[in-house]
This record gives C-alpha cells, structure tokens and sequence, in this order.
C-alpha cells in the first residue's frame, strides 16, 4: 500500500481554531472610539432641527377691544345669525330605498264648482242716486194709450221729483228716456217649463227651469226657478198691478241661499233695497228682471206693427241691489225648433254697452200670444245660459 493511502483523512467541516487579539490592540481601539465621541460632543451644536422664529419668543402683546352701542350690535345680528346658519352643515339624508311594488292609490275625479245660474242680465252698480241713461230717442208729449204708435216716445215722472225733493233725496240727471206705451196686451196665465243647457268654466251642463206666470186683471205674479245638480235652485219673483201702461211692479226678490228684495214705493219716489244699497228714484214704467219679460210681451202683442226690424224698446229695470237702462233691438224673424216643437219667432237683443256687460236675446212666439220661448244670456268671458220651451201648461193655483 502507498504512503498516501495510508495518511488519515482530514475533515473538512471541522472549525478552524485561530489566534485571539492581542491585549494592547483592543486597548487602542477603545481610546480611539473614545476620542471621537468626545470630539463629537465638543463640536455638535445645542440644538437640532431648524432655528426658531425669534418674533415667537417675544413676550405676548396686550390686546384690547371697544363694545359698540347696542344699536349697532342688533344690526349686526342678523348677519351673525345668517353667517352662523350658514356654516351649520345640514344633515346627510339618506336615500330611502323605494319599493319596486307601485302602490295602487284611488283616483277622485274633481268637480268644477259652477256658478249660480244667472239668467237675466246683472246690473251695473252706479253712484248712489243715479241712473244710467237709456239710449236718447225724441220725447212725444202723449198720455199712455194715445197718439200714434211709436217706439221712440218718454215718459216723464213728475212724482219722483217732488217726492225727492220731500225726502231729500238726490234728483237724478234728465231722463232716462222709455219707450211709450201706446197699447198693451198682457199673455194669459200660464206656466212654461224649460230645458236649460249651460257652459261654464269649459263645462256644459243642465238643469230645468220653470216660469209661472198668472195674470189676474188687476194684480199679477210671476216666479222664475232654476234648479240643477251641483249648483242648487235660484229663484227670481216679481209682483204688483196691472196698469194701463202694463205692469206696475211693487216687490221683486232674487233668492239664491238667501234672499235680497227691491221694494217699489211710489208714494215716496223712490225704489228701496234690502242689500242696504242707496235707494233709487223711482220713474213711471220701470220694470224688474222679471216683469221685463212679460212688458215686453204685452208692448209687441198689443202693437205688433209698431216695433219694425232695427226698432228699439227702451225701459228702466230694477234688479236686486240697483237700476239699469235697458235698450232691446227688435232682430228679424226666426224659425225655432225647440223641445216644445217649431216655432215662428220674434227675437229682441240687449247688447252689451260695456265691457263685461252680458248679451240678452228672447224670443217670443206670437202664436202663444207672444210669450217668452227661448232666452239666452252669454257673459264676456264665453259662458252661457240657454232656455227653450218645452211645455206649456196652467200656473199652480
């Protein structure tokens, strides 16, 4: 066997042993680490980190303040208070979260409140103590039923003056001027019942009418009602004598909840209200909103020829609170086919003389001895009241 074969075989994981340092090595490194720190702390400044502000380290200055006067501190305020309001944050509101199941919810159909059924002309309120003037037409000196029949003659009224004069009440100006009654012809007693078709506010609706008329020789009466759903009934009525110059009206009342009257009084001259409106004079020949309709009447019955196409029919109505000139305009004839039936007509008009003034058209059948079968009232604004016959029977006893 070989002389390395037979040498041990060392291992080479096995530490290696080494020398340890000498003793007066580590005694100078220890002087050297000490040197330097001493060196460190002689050298470094006191403080680290940036300078201070030297204006930070002076004393605190004293300040003072002035109060205003309380006038200016309350001005002041509100603008402290909207300042402070507003740098109030408001709070945060969370989204509700809506349900996908939409909600059945029941639908109410609204009604349109209509107004009370007007159908005769209002009034148009004038100062206490006057009249409006009816168109002016050339005055006749003739007593009533004589002369030649005209539809452009006045009739004075001697008793107002006197009685105004009495009372002290106010004289009205000069006219108004009506047109004279030459002959007149009253229809008989009867009673006529109406189809009403209305319009108001876009809406067209109906209701019933029914007009009583009883003519008893000496005195008479007549009672216009209107009744429909949703608006209730409205009653006009009319009372007084018959008169050679037709009606003489003594008491007109206008009902609608509640009741508003005009009372007629010759002896003192004057026409008093119940609405405690200022009394007015009282003039020969004026009507009420509902005697008008059966003067007329009797006017065109008892004269027929005397009231052309283009002629005019003049007179002073009452209504509930006032007086008003009322000038109608004699229309051709026309041909009507109403509830009732056909009809050959006479048609007069009010036309408006001022801006919100209503229109007025009535037509009269002369074979039912010239009694009121249609009427029709139309306000500025489109809305309507429109009436036609449908029967004619006997007034209620």
């Amino acid at each position: 066997m070989s002389t390395l074969a037979q040498l041990p075989m060392e291992n080479p994981f096995a530490p290696v042993a080494r020398a340890a340092p000498r003793r007066g090595t580590l005694t100078l490194l220890v002087l050297l680490v000490l040197g330097a720190h001493l060196l460190v702390l002689r050298t470094a400044p006191k403080r680290f980190g940036p300078t201070p502000d030297p204006a930070a380290q002076r004393a605190p200055v004293f300040a003072t303040r002035s109060i205003k006067p309380p006038s200016a501190t309350k001005a002041a305020a509100p603008a402290v208070a909207a300042a402070a309001a507003a740098s109030v944050e408001k709070p945060v509101v969370k989204p509700v979260k809506k349900s996908v199941f939409k909600q059945n919810k029941a639908v109410v159909q609204e009604v349109p409140t209509l107004p009370a059924i007007d159908f005769v002309a209002p009034q148009t309120i004038e100062p206490p103590g006057s009249i409006p003037p009816v168109a002016e037409e050339p005055a006749l000196s003739a007593e009533p039923n004589s002369g030649p029949a005209s539809s452009t003659a006045a009739l004075a009224a001697p008793a107002a003056d006197a009685a105004s004069a009495a009372t002290g009440t106010p004289v009205p100006p000069p006219g108004p001027r009506q047109t004279l009654v030459t002959d007149i012809k009253l229809p008989e007693s009867a009673r006529l019942d109406y189809k009403v078709t209305g319009g108001a506010k876009g809406l067209t609706y109906h209701a019933n009418a029914e007009l009583n008329w009883n003519n008893a020789g000496g005195d008479y009466e007549a009672r216009m009602t209107v009744s429909a759903l949703f608006i209730g009934s409205r009653s006009m009525a009319s009372r007084g004598k018959i008169v050679g110059e037709g009606l003489a009206p003594s008491r007109f009342a206008d009902k609608y909840k509640s009741e508003v009257a005009a009372h007629f009084e010759p002896d003192k001259g004057q026409v008093s209200f119940s609405a405690n409106t200022p009394a007015t004079p009282w003039i020969k020949g004026m009507q009420d909103r509902v005697s008008v309709f059966f003067q007329l009447a009797g006017m065109l019955a008892g004269n027929p020829n005397g009231f052309p196409v283009g002629a005019t029919i003049s007179m002073v109505t009452v209504g509930p609170r006032d007086a008003d000139g009322w000038t109608f305009l004699v229309e051709a004839g026309e041909k009507l086919s109403l509830p009732f039936g056909e009809l050959d007509t006479l048609k007069l008009s009010r036309q408006p003389r001022k801006e919100f003034d209503q229109k007025v058209e009535i037509w009269y059948a002369p074979s039912l001895g010239y009694l009121p079968v249609r009427s029709k009232i139309t306000q500025s604004n489109g809305d309507f009241v429109d009436q036609q016959l449908k029967t004619v029977g006997k007034p209620p006893q």
